[in-house]
């Protein structure tokens, strides 16, 4: 099993030019350790991270997009692998942080969260490459590729939380950095 913030760390030293769409705790993480103009960050709506990365996918598919998604979050929201897989966006990276809860509803567990395995899933409803690690070894050797390779990808990440890091609600809900995305992803 990895540490969360140890598997963004090491997606953002592979990050180039991707448009990242984190949610919930680790979009909390992505905004300290990768800030920056095309990170796509918010809480709140349950299960729609995958739903708002496909719809910048479809949009720019001439950008790599990374969605980092939660288990609980795409539990809410499983419709959307066969939407993803139904699309086939060349050019967009799912990656679920799976560690069995609604962490940001207090760590709550999931329903099935021994025998559910999203990656199964994915490969059941159509993505092009499907890949499930719980080494950090493992995730950063293969990461520089997978950023390359045609899509939809999905990424399972067996994680468990790492370093704690600040809740910054105001940060993700701002409109300045809502605007300075939507100009970053406008000029790029």
């Amino acid at each position: 099993m990895m540490k969360r913030d140890e598997c963004l760390k090491a997606l953002a030293r592979h990050r180039t030019a991707e448009v990242v769409v984190a949610v919930y705790t680790a979009a909390q993480e992505w905004i300290q350790i990768a800030p920056h103009e095309l990170n796509y960050t918010f809480t709140g709506a349950m299960g729609q991270g995958s739903s708002h990365a496909l719809g910048i996918a479809l949009g720019r598919p001439d950008r790599r997009v990374v969605v980092l998604d939660g288990d609980g979050s795409l539990l809410m929201n499983l419709g959307s692998l066969v939407t993803i897989a139904n699309a086939a966006p060349q050019n967009l990276v799912h990656c679920v942080c799976r560690n069995g809860t609604y962490e940001t509803n207090g760590a709550v567990p999931i329903p099935g969260r021994e025998r559910v395995r999203f990656a199964a899933f994915a490969r059941e409803a159509g993505y092009r490459g499907v890949y499930s690690f719980d080494s950090l070894a493992g995730w950063e050797a293969s990461l520089g590729e997978i950023l390359k390779e045609q899509g939809p990808i999905f990424v399972e990440l067996e994680v468990e939380p790492g370093a704690k890091y600040p809740e910054d609600f105001e940060r993700l809900y701002a409109v300045e950095y809502r605007e300075k995305f939507r100009k970053a992803l406008a000029a790029s």
